[in-house]
């Protein structure tokens, strides 16, 4: 992008200093001038001419410094250039196409409000009462299974308790006739061994008999 250029009017940049001009309204070269109290006309005219050279090698300088200005600290050119570019970029070129996708924005949400909110809301307002009733249905399901399970395990707690009982009564059964057959088996035990000490006896009373 290319800096505007801004020049100073060369009426300003050439123009002849304060002094002179007093000296050309008044129209005496021995009159005194602004700096200097007393002078002669032959100083008077020499002033003229350096002011005058002063003058005419400032007005290059007064150029220079007027550009470099405009080039490094006179922004408007290129604020103004960006401008133009984003006016030309998102308005001519784009052809306010944000603009259009937010309108086709609008139109689905009006759309989506006015037509498919009410279809699904009638559409899960019938699916939710259906469920609904399978849910409860289901539950009744569960609830006779739960209390068909509960009174079953109650039946064979039961049964479990009975037959404890059961084997309790049967060991306590088998205990005692296993001491009746031990306490018949040692009587006849204690029977033996007597008719043994008996027949052990009446041999040894034989054996000297027969011994002669």
């Amino acid at each position: 992008m290319r800096f505007r250029k801004e020049e100073t009017p060369k009426s300003t940049c050439c123009s002849p200093p304060r002094e002179a001009l007093t000296e050309m309204s008044i129209g005496a070269p021995g009159i005194l001038s602004v700096n200097k109290t007393a002078e002669s006309p032959v100083s008077g005219s020499g002033n003229k001419r350096r002011d005058s050279l002063g003058s005419a090698s400032s007005c290059p300088i007064f150029k220079d410094v007027g550009e470099i200005y405009s080039r490094l600290l006179d922004h408007r050119p290129v604020i103004q250039g960006e401008i133009r570019y984003f006016i030309k970029e998102f308005e001519e070129k784009r052809g306010l196409r944000e603009l259009r996708v937010l309108e086709n924005l609008n139109n689905t949400i009006f759309e989506a409000n006015d037509k498919i909110l009410p279809k699904c809301e009638e559409v899960m307002h019938g699916n939710l009462n259906e469920i609904l009733k399978r849910l409860q249905v289901a539950n009744q399901m569960f609830h006779t299974l739960q209390q068909t399970e509960q009174e079953e395990s109650q039946l064979q707690t039961e049964k479990l308790r009975a037959a404890e009982a059961q084997r309790i009564a049967d060991w306590e059964e088998f205990m005692k006739e296993q001491h009746r057959l031990k306490t018949m088996v040692n009587e006849e035990h204690t029977k033996a061994m007597e008719h043994l000490k008996e027949q052990y006896a009446a041999l040894e009373k034989d054996l000297p008999k027969q011994a002669l």
